[in-house]
């Protein structure tokens, strides 16, 4: 629920700023019946639109409730990817406040930085695992706060681009 209604908020401010966005879901419904087949259809689906970039929105969690804080992950090889979530990251950073400001992370395994043909950054904007940071999650400002931030980076990142294609959240 709080994935979709932070990409949902993203969505509206980019699409406040001239942004085109294509979403891969608009209800809380999975693209196919196993997560991996969900995986495999987003992939294919942003592939098939051939975006300027594109953003996979999560929450993380980890075994030591005291960690939190957003983190946004990009493509090892991708000096673009790199980019565009160093802008997210610093937005996050600036607009959250979060005790320990994070840097955007290389990754080589999750599945849909290596599965995507163009920029993608996986954006996780929270720790559910931190009793602090899910009840803020869960608030629909703290949502729109992330969201801002989210569309903040991505236009940051759009200056420096030059590509005529939608953007894609």
């Amino acid at each position: 629920d709080i994935n979709l209604k932070i990409a949902l908020f993203t969505k509206e401010y980019l699409e406040a700023e001239g942004v085109d966005v294509v979403m891969t879901r608009i209800e809380d419904e999975r693209l196919a019946d196993t997560q991996v087949g969900d995986l495999k259809q987003r992939v294919s689906l942003m592939n098939s639109q051939n975006p300027v970039l594109a953003v996979s929105i999560h929450q993380n969690s980890y075994q030591d409730a005291s960690v939190c804080g957003p983190q946004v992950f990009y493509y090892t090889s991708s000096a673009q990817g790199e980019a565009l979530a160093g802008a997210i990251q610093e937005a996050l950073n600036e607009q959250l406040k979060p005790e320990r400001p994070r840097t955007a992370k290389a990754n080589k395994t999750y599945y849909l930085l290596k599965r995507s043909e163009g920029i993608l950054n996986i954006v996780e904007t929270g720790f559910l695992t931190n009793p602090r940071e899910a009840e803020l999650l869960a608030g629909e400002e703290y949502q729109k706060k992330c969201a801002r931030a989210i569309c903040d980076g991505i236009l940051k990142f759009l200056k420096t681009v030059e590509k005529d294609s939608p953007g894609m959240v």
